[in-house]
């Protein structure tokens, strides 16, 4: 019998990557952009990649925040699933 291994443990404060994909309208970016603002203020905007999809149906926008803890990254995701732009936060 194989003996189970606990997941990796995230030690924060962290460099931690988020991707959010989206529909490709106007608003997006800005809303997407300002609610990172609010939960990861300072976050580097030289990094920001932002790739759409083949057909230009979505876009997704990765930033790399520096994460403070596990409720941040939980605030963060509800923020920006309640906006009704975004599709997924990986």
């Amino acid at each position: 019998m194989s003996e189970q291994q606990d997941p990796p443990k995230i030690e924060f404060p962290c460099d931690y990557p988020i991707k959010v994909l989206g529909r490709d309208k106007a608003e997006f970016r800005p809303t997407v952009l300002a609610v990172f603002e609010r939960h990861a203020p300072g976050f580097d905007s030289e990094t920001i990649v932002v790739k759409g999809s083949s057909k230009g149906t979505f876009t997704s926008i990765t930033i790399t925040i520096t994460a403070t803890g596990p409720e941040q990254l939980k605030a963060l995701h509800e923020d920006l699933m309640a906006t009704g732009l975004v599709q997924m936060v990986i």
